[in-house]
């Protein structure tokens, strides 16, 4: 898990920021380090100078879910549950964010891992030509294994397994809310089916394949997403300028 902790180095809420992080990190469950940026510094990233000041990412998402700005220097306000305007990410938000993120990791390979049986069947060659079974019998003798004529029950075995790659990123796409991968995920499962079964296609089947593919890799890009907790608050409020400390 990638933690970013972006601030200004004369901000005066950056000590709560860290403060708030570490209680996150030890309420999360989460044991892993954090990278800091100060946005004025020349080694820092370029996107890191578009956030206020202090903004924490978790793999690369603002934890109160804010779209970056221009980047003026300035501190940054954030909305509790409460509605109360505070200076620094809360604890909860912290931990919430943490939390949600390694959800969507593990959501991620589960989603990976129920597509690989799918990936496998569609690969498997149809055993309709009698003519070839010797061939078969001698490649699988060389390894050990007996020849099995599967095709009866390929097509319910690949129909299954298509079934729980689709319900798996439709479980992704329910946790993310974005609906794009799992449409790629029924495309690609129904020009499987048409391009084995019906039009006994290589060229039509190998790309619903890679369909699929590009639909897991859309899935565990894709992040969830969060709306802010207090929309009229950062809609115009969302940025303050820097304070002193006696302030």
């Amino acid at each position: 898990m990638k933690i970013e902790l972006i601030y200004d180095a004369d901000c005066p809420n950056v000590a709560a920021a860290r403060l708030a992080l570490t209680g996150a990190l030890a309420k999360a469950g989460v044991s892993t380090r954090w990278q800091e940026w100060e946005r004025g510094a020349p080694r820092s990233p370029v996107y890191a100078r578009r956030f206020g000041s202090p903004t924490i990412l978790v793999d690369g998402q603002d934890v109160a879910g804010m779209n970056p700005d221009a980047g003026d220097p300035s501190c940054r306000l954030y909305c509790a549950d409460d509605g109360r305007l505070t200076r620094a990410p809360s604890v909860d938000q912290l931990s919430s964010a943490l939390v949600a993120s390694g959800k969507r990791k593990h959501v991620g390979v589960r989603s990976t891992v129920a597509s690989l049986p799918a990936i496998g069947a569609a690969l498997l060659p149809k055993l309709t030509c009698p003519l070839c079974w010797p061939a078969y019998t001698a490649a699988l003798g060389a390894l050990g294994l007996g020849f099995v004529d599967y095709t009866p029950y390929l097509l319910a075995a690949t129909l299954v397994f298509l079934v729980l790659a689709v319900g798996a990123l439709a479980l992704a796409a329910s946790r993310s809310g974005r609906w794009m991968p799992l449409l790629l995920g029924v495309a690609s499962a129904g020009i499987v089916l048409i391009g084995k079964f019906t039009l006994d296609s290589g060229w039509v089947t190998n790309g619903g394949i890679a369909l699929l593919v590009a639909a897991i890799f859309l899935s565990t890009r894709m992040r969830a997403a969060r709306s802010p907790a207090c929309e009229a608050c950062v809609k115009d409020e969302s940025r303050m300028p820097i304070q002193s400390p006696e302030n």
